[in-house]
């Protein structure tokens, strides 16, 4: 698994409209990396609420790249075509840049990407600046967004003034990836 402080391994994922991204062609930019599983009950907690598509439109604005990736293989939970994938994401609201399709589970796995949400951030280097949870908050209920630290937030917030990230890890929970 990749460590913090450490140069993030590149891929290359197509993504729900069939367009073909590099992490390496986002260089001198942040970028998020979210897993991503829309019948999890953790992700749902956070689309739901809306606080996962606040984030990624705040964010977004500021310039960071946010990639969601699916790993769930056919078959199982979370997997989706293409047009299902951007039909979810027109109606949950994503604001990600793009929903990146990993059916191998390839890229899951040289992230080690055990849960969904599990979130990274990736400097403008290509350094992993965090890997883990999106809060501290580990339920599936949405009123426990409220009162959440986000992990993720604060990192991006550090990373944006210039700060060294202050937690740039954490234990992600959520439901399994579905490899």
């Amino acid at each position: 698994a990749p460590q913090t402080g450490q140069s993030a391994p590149d891929f290359t994922l197509t993504d729900s409209d069939g367009k073909t991204h590099k992490l390496s062609d986002f260089s001198g930019k942040v970028v998020v990396l979210e897993w991503l599983n829309h019948g999890c009950p953790f992700v749902k907690k956070h689309y739901d609420s809306g606080n996962m598509q606040k984030l990624q439109k705040k964010y977004t604005g500021e310039g960071v790249v946010w990639l969601s990736i699916v790993s769930s293989a056919p078959g199982k939970q979370g997997h989706m075509s293409p047009t299902e994938t951007n039909k979810a994401k027109s109606e949950k609201g994503s604001a990600a840049t793009a929903i990146l399709i990993d059916e191998d589970g390839k890229f899951g796995k040289i992230y080690d990407a055990k849960v969904t949400p599990e979130l990274f951030i990736v400097g403008k280097d290509g350094k992993l600046l965090y890997a883990g949870a999106i809060d501290d908050k580990k339920s599936t209920d949405p009123a426990d967004v409220s009162g959440a630290k986000n992990f993720v937030a604060q990192a991006l917030d550090e990373v944006l003034a210039g700060k060294p990230v202050s937690q740039p890890s954490s234990t992600a929970y959520g439901c399994s990836v579905k490899y």
